[in-house]
């Protein structure tokens, strides 16, 4: 892969548009993963996602020219997978399995378009949502994202000269290499990069997925970035996401049915993906109240991807549970992902190192961690908690509990509903910073 100079490139914005999503592929496997089995299983679903910012200090819609952000989301509808990255997706070996994606998924894939969006601005904020079949929809949380987050940068950038925009790209450089060189320490680290919904931009991202390839070697893993994964020769990471249990949790004709609605997701998953992928995020409405209603088959599974409890207390409760069932946690893999930084790594790594197999997956605080790098000072390179949820599928609201209520999205009814269904035990209030 050859770098490209990120200064100069951000000095010469001289063109027209600089399309912040080239590539459909731009975007995390688990995406692509989900796809296959939401087109086979539920194609008839209808489903809107919403842009959410949980940092409401930071009023977007007074920073961002919607002008921009518009002609970014229409230039995004006018992009199609490649044929290219067809035949890699078709052929590539993913966790180890030959066509992991079906040739009828492939050919479908050809013809996929970004669907409709619809925005506007209240507040300071914009509120931008993506209604229609989930199987179109759901493929824009993560250029949306990519989009809102670049055109932050760009907008924060815009009045560098040259040399101050040298200076701000030495100094993170600097900043993250330095991160890489603590890694380095932990001899037994596996890391993968998991940074694309909140990067800098995506060509800050090539450059850290290539600084950890040079700082870690093999004890880097790969990327959730499929494009990145089919540009540097690496592999793709990813398993599944919150939106699974929430759209199945939606469509629950009655309180029991939404008790088991995350059990119904991983029965599913079951039926289409094996090995390595069978991964599971138990927090969507509380960690303690999944674990409590579990069926023992998902002892058997790989591992589990504690999100939005503390990593130490999270990892901690599911070897509890394993222990509980008769299961040896050396053997199983945790997966801790949330809001991780050098020194919750090494923390993590520490504390359970010799006791689970482990994987981290470095999200913000690696592809946007520009804090004080800027010559000009300000928050306006700080990275901020922008997520893209479901809100509502075949038009009922859609919730996340989480296990950090503060990351809580949904109608205030309906989360007082689902508490009642699942409880409160385990849920820890804890401020959001990414």
């Amino acid at each position: 892969m050859v770098l490209t100079d990120i200064a100069t490139r951000s000095y010469n914005h001289g063109w027209r548009l600089d399309p912040i999503v080239r590539s459909l592929l731009d975007t995390d496997f688990y995406k692509l993963l989900m796809l296959q089995m939401i087109r086979h299983l539920h194609p008839d679903v209808e489903v809107t996602f919403s842009v959410l910012n949980r940092t409401r200090t930071v009023r977007l819609a007074e920073f961002i020219d919607e002008a921009e952000l518009r002609a970014q989301l229409d230039h995004a509808r006018t992009v199609r997978f490649g044929k290219k990255e067809l035949i890699w997706l078709a052929g590539n070996s993913f966790y180890g399995k030959e066509r992991m994606f079906a040739p009828d998924f492939i050919a479908w894939l050809a013809d996929f378009q970004l669907p409709p969006y619809e925005l506007r601005t209240v507040d300071g904020q914009y509120e931008l949502r993506f209604a229609g079949p989930w199987t179109h929809t759901m493929m824009w949380e993560i250029p949306a994202l990519c989009i809102i987050n670049e055109l932050r940068s760009r907008t924060a950038l815009r009045n560098h000269d040259r040399f101050e925009l040298d200076v701000t790209y030495a100094r993170a450089k600097a900043r993250l290499w330095d991160k890489v060189e603590r890694l380095k320490q932990l001899p037994d680290l596996v890391l993968s990069d998991f940074g694309t919904r909140r990067r800098h931009g995506h060509l800050w991202q090539r450059w850290c997925v290539e600084a950890l390839k040079e700082g870690l070697g093999d004890r880097f893993i790969g990327t959730s970035n499929v494009l990145l994964a089919m540009d540097a020769d690496l592999e793709a990471i990813g398993t599944n996401a919150h939106e699974l249990p929430m759209v199945a949790a939606a469509l629950s004709r009655d309180d029991a049915e939404l008790a088991t609605a995350p059990y119904r997701v991983l029965e599913e998953w079951r039926q289409h993906y094996a090995g390595n992928l069978l991964i599971v995020l138990p927090d969507a409405f509380g960690t303690t109240a999944f674990l409590a209603g579990a069926p023992d088959w998902v002892a058997d599974w790989t591992g589990f991807r504690p999100d939005s409890a503390p990593p130490i207390e999270g990892g901690e409760q599911i070897i509890a549970w394993w222990e509980q069932h008769g299961v040896d946690p050396r053997t199983k893999l945790l997966i801790f992902s949330d809001g991780m930084d050098v020194d919750s790594i090494e923390r993590t790594y520490r504390h359970f190192n010799g006791r689970v197999r482990m994987s981290f997956g470095w999200g913000t605080n690696l592809t946007n961690d520009f804090r004080g790098c800027d010559p000009h000072g300000g928050a306006g390179l700080e990275p901020i908690s922008l997520v893209c949820k479901v809100t509502s599928a075949n038009g009922h609201p859609a919730v996340k509990l989480s296990d950090n209520p503060a990351k809580a999205t949904g109608d205030p009814a309906e989360i007082q509903r689902y508490l009642r269904v699942f409880g409160e035990a385990g849920r820890v209030a804890s401020e959001v910073v990414v």
